[in-house]
């Protein structure tokens, strides 16, 4: 990482319309500490799309969804990974760059989804269905993936579901994902029950509501979310091709029905469009903050380390799904 580090005042006009000056003054000294620490431990930080305005936009080195940061992890030159998400996301990171070192601030930053379903559940499922391709959410452990055939994020799972060219697929562990990747495809998906703590708590009664005191506001919602809330959205995708479909389109008036930090980042890139923020926060992410960032770069804290065997046949689910 060469040339002049950004100085704590020019990133705050990056953000200073979602966050307050007395705010951005208890950010600033770990803003600029973890930017010196990037350069001192030849470190990136990766950081998903559900994180605060001021990792998002001020620190993070790569963004975006799932699907993006698997990706982009393939890239990274870097010897230091910082997963600014959650600890699934950290080891998809981890089993991309094996020798890397990848950090995640906080262990306790989990997720509902992945804590839905063991290892042990999916080899009974392939029992259960011998035979049939299991497709899994990346929103899941390692020991789940490597149980896998092939991994999906929200944003392809409709293409990898349709790649493996077979009548009928179980797909882990979003049960409202799966119900609504099936109303798009002709392939039969047995599904899993578990779901997203955040999207699972929206309704259609939210979305009337919405549009009876926002006139004209376009509902955008993640496939997360039940299935009657996407049937009352107005599109319906990833947190990506959300943040896309702002760009293209340029609705006047949007909400989006996902974590709201989404939409304060969002937001920041497009100041000629008002957003309506209902706003369910995910504990998980949320415990992801500036200063445990900079302790994990300081002390070298929470290193992911995953058991070999296990690892390389998540690697193979996880390549696959990249490979579509």
């Amino acid at each position: 990482m060469s040339g002049a580090l950004p100085s704590a005042a020019s990133l705050y006009r990056r953000v200073w319309r979602v966050i307050p000056p007395g705010e951005w003054a208890a950010f600033s000294d770990d803003i600029e500490a973890i930017l010196t620490l990037k350069r001192e431990r030849n470190a990136v930080i990766l950081a998903h799309n559900y994180q605060t305005p001021e990792i998002f936009h001020c620190i993070a080195d790569i963004v975006g969804d799932s699907l993006a940061l698997a990706r982009k992890a393939m890239t990274v030159e870097a010897k230091v990974i910082v997963l600014a998400g959650v600890h699934f996301m950290a080891e998809t990171a981890k089993l991309l760059n094996p020798d890397k070192t990848v950090l995640i601030p906080d262990l306790g930053a989990g997720c509902s989804l992945a804590d839905s379903i063991t290892a042990q559940d999916v080899r009974l499922m392939r029992q259960r269905y011998p035979g049939v391709p299991i497709v899994t959410y990346v929103n899941t452990s390692a020991e789940v993936k490597a149980e896998s055939d092939i991994c999906c994020t929200s944003g392809n799972a409709k293409a990898v579901v349709e790649s493996l060219g077979v009548p009928r697929v179980i797909m882990l562990p979003d049960e409202y994902l799966a119900h609504n990747i099936a109303a798009q495809t002709d392939v039969e998906i047995i599904a899993w029950k578990g779901h997203c703590e955040v999207h699972e708590r929206f309704t259609p009664a939210d979305i009337r509501e919405l549009r009876e005191n926002h006139p004209g506001v376009t509902v955008l919602a993640h496939p997360e979310c039940p299935p009657d809330v996407v049937a009352e959205a107005d599109f319906s995708g990833s947190t990506a091709a959300m943040s896309d479909y702002v760009e293209t389109q340029k609705p006047p008036r949007v909400v989006l029905m996902t974590e709201c930090s989404m939409s304060d980042n969002v937001a920041l890139a497009h100041p000629d469009v008002e957003f309506i923020r209902p706003c369910n926060l995910c504990p998980h992410m949320k415990r992801i903050t500036l200063g445990n960032i900079r302790m994990a770069l300081e002390q070298n804290r929470h290193v992911v380390t995953i058991e070999p065997g296990i690892a390389g046949r998540a690697r193979l689910a996880v390549e696959r799904m990249l490979a579509i």
